[in-house]
């Protein structure tokens, strides 16, 4: 299966970079090209492509909006989105992700990681690296949803899921694998693969990433030196 790349990015001299890289895979085609968050929109809906690669910050309508528009449309529920940044150490990365991107890469990553990152996000896996940044997504979330004011509608999101599906969004928020998972519990991969999907559904996660966001946002998993 070919997975279809969109490309959005401002810089018409990146883009070319990307798709030549990008191109060159036997398993990626690009699609389509954006030089802004609207023309990133339009054809998402228009090329249905499997992963955008999208810069976070473009004149006029952003990389933060497109992703809103794009992960609201039922249409697009199976696009994923995984945002360019030159700056890892950045709020808007948590806003990203609470918009529904599938994780975020830094500009000056190696062209193998971009295309493992390609890869990774059609797959439904969560891309937060450097696992350092992990700590920063952890801890702007933790102050943003800090408090008892939203300690109910946190227990009602997370009243449908079973004890075992806890414990694995639990494990998933604190980066494990399924593989890793699997291991702790002393399960099999599949059984681990089963219950994310379940809580996924249940939670109404487009993917792992959003598992990841929703562990820290209902104090199911605390910052590190908490």
């Amino acid at each position: 299966m070919t997975i279809r790349v969109l490309l959005a990015d401002d810089q018409a001299l990146l883009r070319s970079a990307f798709r030549v890289l990008v191109d060159s895979e036997p398993d990626m085609e690009v699609v389509g090209e954006a030089a802004d968050g609207a023309q990133a929109a339009a054809l998402a809906r228009t090329e249905r492509p499997d992963v955008v690669l999208m810069d976070i910050r473009m004149p006029g309508t952003d990389g933060l909006a497109a992703t809103r528009m794009i992960t609201t449309d039922p249409e697009l529920a199976g696009v994923r989105i995984v945002m360019l940044t030159t700056f890892e150490i950045d709020e808007y990365v948590v806003e990203s992700l609470r918009a529904g991107a599938s994780g975020f890469l830094g500009k000056g990553a190696e062209p193998e990681e971009l295309l493992g990152a390609i890869r990774i996000a059609h797959a439904g896996e969560a891309l937060l690296s450097p696992a350092a940044t992990k700590g920063l997504i952890a801890t702007f979330l933790a102050q943003s949803t800090a408090g008892p004011a939203g300690a109910g509608v946190d227990a009602e999101r997370l009243s449908a899921l079973t004890a075992r599906e806890r414990e694995v969004l639990v494990l998933v928020g604190g980066g494990l694998s399924n593989d890793e998972i699997a291991e702790r519990l002393d399960v099999s991969p599949l059984t681990v693969k089963t219950h994310v999907n379940r809580t996924m559904a249940k939670l109404g996660a487009r993917d792992r990433a959003q598992l990841v966001v929703t562990a820290y946002e209902t104090g199911l998993v605390r910052p590190r030196g908490e």
